[in-house]
């Protein structure tokens, strides 16, 4: 089975990502973030495992790969997670994308990705970083297993430093936890050298709505009539109504502008935001020449 695959998030029509593929080095994530989606369709998604005879599937996958075409890096599991320590398949990929000159976004929460900055720097790349808020104690409830965000931005400082391009995933915002960091989270990203800013609002199914809903009661009781009254179903996930959506992502453009990125919304169907080439950041990756 191919493990470097079409990018194709369920055919939504809401999605702009320019073509690419989709590659997940790791099965499963241990950061174990309340409001992921993927749970609703990867078995034990909170249990990271790796793939078996990873290396040899990804080079086999390569001899049909269009250079032309971004590898993104991961969708449904970070790339990082605690065993990449240990067990070093993510830097093992890496290392044979360098060597057949593809185009890479590394999309994580971990200030791991540092370790191979060796490589990162001499690749055509964007790391897109994770940071739903600034905050520890808000961090640790959100994401309980992720590094901090503090490491997160440290490491965005070393790789912007060494002439990796960088953006910032402000991604879930959930009115009334982490909507009033906005400016401070871009303008914290913007400090440390992203360039671009992807965002999204929480767009909950089932698993994921049970899970935060868990954790943070009281906010999911004021949620609870704007998405499932208010709101309005597409796909399995539910969305804010489209006002309240845009009156979130507003901010985060406007946060942008003031601080010098581009800006995108995921999936949100409000293309009038948008002032970035690329709604994920890949278009960053023409601006770093290859090696």
């Amino acid at each position: 089975m191919d493990v470097i695959r079409d990018f194709d998030p369920w055919h939504d029509p809401l999605c702009t990502c320019p073509k690419k593929y989709g590659f997940n080095p790791y099965t499963g994530c241990s950061y174990r973030c309340v409001y992921c989606y993927v749970t609703s369709y990867v078995p034990r998604a909170f249990e990271c495992r790796i793939k078996k005879n990873l290396l040899k599937r990804v080079k086999r996958n390569l001899k049909r790969v269009d250079k032309c075409r971004v590898i993104s890096m991961s969708n449904s599991s970070d790339p990082y997670p605690p065993m990449e320590s240990k067990f070093k398949l993510t830097r093992g990929c890496l290392e044979l994308f360098l060597r057949e000159g593809c185009q890479v976004q590394v999309i994580t929460k971990s200030d791991l990705v540092i370790r191979d900055i060796d490589l990162l720097s001499k690749m055509r790349c964007v790391v897109s970083f994770t940071i739903t808020t600034l905050k520890r104690n808000l961090s640790r409830k959100l994401e309980p297993r992720a590094p901090p965000p503090e490491r997160r931005l440290e490491a965005i400082k070393k790789l912007s430093s060494t002439g990796v391009p960088v953006s910032l995933r402000l991604d879930p915002i959930i009115p009334g936890l982490n909507d009033t960091e906005i400016k401070q989270i871009v303008k914290a990203a913007a400090t440390t050298g992203a360039k671009h800013v992807t965002s999204s609002t929480f767009k909950p199914r089932p698993d994921s709505w049970h899970r935060v809903r868990q954790v943070f009661p009281r906010a999911t009781a004021k949620l609870a009539p704007l998405y499932f009254e208010r709101g309005e179903r597409h796909h399995n996930s539910w969305y804010l109504p489209r006002k309240l959506r845009l009156e979130l992502m507003g901010p985060v453009k406007k946060a942008c502008d003031e601080n010098g990125l581009t800006f995108a919304s995921c999936r949100e169907g409000l293309r009038e935001l948008t002032t970035g080439t690329s709604c994920d950041g890949s278009h960053l990756i023409s601006k770093k020449s290859s090696s």
